[in-house]
């Protein structure tokens, strides 16, 4: 649309006419309660057209004049991207004008912009500018229902601003019935002692609106006995559809780019060895570390005679709406965030879903048609699930809420008013981290300036205090470039069916004997020295161009804010002399240890890992230059679960004396604490 400025009329419609969504006979009940109530909360279905029509209907009723703006937040970038998309098309405006979005290091705005998406994470960072988010008139939090750390401690923050700005109009729009629970939130005392506040009854402060779905009928379909392996499950089901059933596209639930990846390279082979037997077929993955313009394909209508089949994470579920959808793969398993106070690790962990999910998966197939979903898993299994899984913000690392809130001038956290309060445990463990990593004092006072500091940077907490100490090791520009690489969710590698040799000999040209961090430097400064910042470049090392091109940007973000901070980076990237090539990797490595020596494992004589505290077995992952090589001690950046086992990724050698030199407050030489380094 950007390349041919044509007439907004030239725009194809490629979607349903608005007119024809159910929302649209609720558009002035549901702009009368919004003028009348402060909280509005709207139930429907998803593919109601809540996410898109509400901003449009608020903006033509006026509560953008003024110069205020309407904010909508999503709990996923994927889904703050392309409903934005979606809503410029529908407005006939360019993406960044009239209706844009932001996300982490990818800002689409412009000072016309009066509609204005965004994640619920970056919402409260504004909060730090901003207290009050005096900029908008309507704050609409959608999909409220995933109840992400983000979503729960905005609507904390959006009900302590109801009480200076009783003309804000808050909008929580979710796809299930927890809507009782929001309006209730909203309506009792902090202290929960008093059903009401400032003498307002429950009925003056909000309203449930419930908008019907448009659903058609979904046959549900079970196996008779459970699946040895569910990932061969779902590709063996794709292509018996494709096979056997009418026309209409595939969505299939897996848990993580790993496992998407696989499937469709799979169904790719598979269908070429079936040939053209039974029409075309083309899968296409959906997951949070693609790029933007790599998500929006799975919106394009496939070509005539092809079968589209979207593997995706859970994003698909409630966030976004594809259209075409007539089969629905649920794999049962979703990835979930589990953190444990003990070990003081969080790792990603594949986990069965809820009811609640299993009915949405299924809710995806009855949108345009009659469909079908298929359930790898069985009627039993089924009715043992969780009816709902619990809130992110009790089973996660604190440590960057915590962080955040202290930002936003909210000291006592304990007090803090939390739709579901977390475990004790889990605080006091967040409180410990930021303490040793010196964002907190002796009193859990935020830090000056470190503590500000980190609070303010667009990373993790130990990210954080690693690129703030990056001066003091003479090793910033490094550090910055390091932490880009490692912000991109992803790997920087790509092979083709059969190249994977290839790709491993690429990536042996710049490995470094000390990890992968030290690699990742390597990577990108052959990139934009001698690659010149070329796809070429990349196409000859089997590396992702479009993974660099971002590393590129989210290092010029990050530096950006470190210039804001009066850090001054010494770009001088010429090559070191030889003598100080090995001095520069120790200092990275000490810097890395004084940021991540919460993630520091030692190697045992079977080749595995064991973190400090001893009592989990952490493995190499294959992708990481660590695996199957020799190390006394490591740090590691992330940690996932598959199967049975579990994974460091991001690994780099360190010496024991460093834990003790630079966390003295973490670890002690010690026979009796847990957190002993012997």
């Amino acid at each position: 649309m950007a390349e041919f400025d044509l007439d907004s009329s030239f725009i194809p419609a490629l979607h349903k006419p608005a007119a024809l969504l159910p929302i649209a006979k609720h558009r002035e009940s549901l702009l009368y309660v919004i003028e009348t109530y402060p909280v509005t909360i709207v139930i429907g279905q998803t593919g109601s057209g809540k996410s898109t029509q509400i901003p449009q209907f608020l903006k033509s009723a006026g509560w953008c004049s003024d110069g205020k703006t309407i904010g909508v937040t999503q709990p996923r970038r994927v889904a703050v991207t392309t409903v934005a998309v979606r809503v410029a098309e529908e407005v006939g405006c360019e993406i960044g004008k009239e209706v844009g979005y932001s996300i982490r290091f990818e800002d689409i705005t412009s000072s016309a912009t009066r509609v204005k998406f965004l994640t619920d994470g970056l919402l409260i960072r504004e909060a730090l500018v901003d207290p009050l988010l005096s900029r908008y008139s309507v704050i609409m939090v959608d999909e409220a229902h995933e109840r992400s750390i983000s979503t729960d401690i905005l609507l904390g923050l959006l009900k302590k601003i109801r009480k200076k700005r009783p003309e804000l109009r808050i909008i929580i729009s979710s796809a299930t019935l927890q809507a009782e629970g929001f309006l209730k939130f909203f309506t009792r005392s902090s202290d929960e002692q008093a059903p009401k506040e400032d003498g307002e009854k429950k009925d003056d402060v909000g309203k449930i609106v419930s908008l019907e779905g448009r659903t058609y009928p979904i046959d549900v379909l079970y196996l008779e006995s459970p699946a040895d392996n569910y990932l061969e499950r779902a590709i063996d089901t794709v292509l018996d559809i494709h096979a056997q059933e009418g026309e209409g596209d595939i969505l299939v639930f897996l848990t993580g780019r790993e496992e998407i990846d696989h499937a469709v390279q799979a169904t790719s082979e598979r269908a070429a060895q079936a040939g053209s037997r039974y029409g075309a077929i083309q899968p296409l993955p959906l997951y949070a570390g693609l790029s933007t313009e790599q998500q929006m394909y799975v919106f394009d209508k496939p070509p005539e005679g092809t079968r589209k089949v979207i593997f995706s994470t859970n994003i698909a579920e409630a966030s976004v709406t594809i259209d075409g959808i007539v089969y629905v793969i649920d794999s049962g398993f979703v990835k979930l965030r589990a953190y444990s106070p003990m070990t003081g690790i969080e790792s990603l962990t594949a986990t069965p879903i809820s009811k609640a999910s299993a009915s949405q998966r299924a809710g995806r197939a009855g949108r345009t048609k009659p469909g079908k979903c298929f359930r790898l898993y069985t009627e039993q299994h089924f009715e043992g699930l969780a009816d709902a899984n619990a809130p992110e913000l009790q089973r996660s690392n604190l440590a960057p809420v915590i962080l955040q809130l202290k930002a936003l001038g909210i000291d006592n956290v304990v007090r803090f008013d939390f739709l579901s309060p977390p475990p004790s445990e889990l605080m006091s463990k967040a409180l410990e981290l930021l303490y040793a990593l010196g964002a907190l004092d002796e009193y859990a006072k935020l830090t000056r300036p470190l503590g500000f500091r980190m609070a303010e940077l667009a990373v993790e907490p130990m990210m954080a205090k690693t690129l703030l100490s990056a001066q003091s090791f003479s090793c910033l520009s490094e550090m910055l470039t390091i932490a880009a690489m490692t912000s991109l969710g992803g790997s920087v590698w790509f092979y083709h069916d059969g190249d994977q040799k290839r790709m491993e000999n690429s990536r042996r040209k710049f490995a470094v004997e000390e990890g992968d961090h030290l690699t990742l430097l390597n990577v990108y400064t052959a990139f934009v020295t001698r690659g010149n910042k070329e796809s070429r470049f990349c196409h000859d090392k089997n590396l992702n161009y479009k993974s660099m091109t971002r590393a590129v940007s989210i290092r010029g973000q990050l530096k950006r804010y470190l210039e804001r901070f009066n850090i001054v980076v010494d770009e001088s990237l010429a090559s070191q002399p030889k003598g100080d090539a090995s001095k520069t990797a120790e200092q990275i490595r000490r810097c890395l240890t004084s940021g991540y020596f919460a993630h520091a494992a030692r190697m045992q004589p079977d080749g595995t890992y064991r973190n400090v505290a001893g009592g989990t077995v952490l493995h190499a992952h294959p992708s990481s230059l660590m695996f199957n090589r020799k190390a006394d001690w490591v740090v590691f950046h992330e940690v996932m679960e598959t199967g049975e086992k579990t994974f460091i990724r991001d690994i780099t050698k360190i010496e024991k004396g460093w834990l003790l030199e630079y966390a003295p407050e973490f670890y002690k030489v010690t026979d009796t604490r847990s957190r002993e380094v012997v």
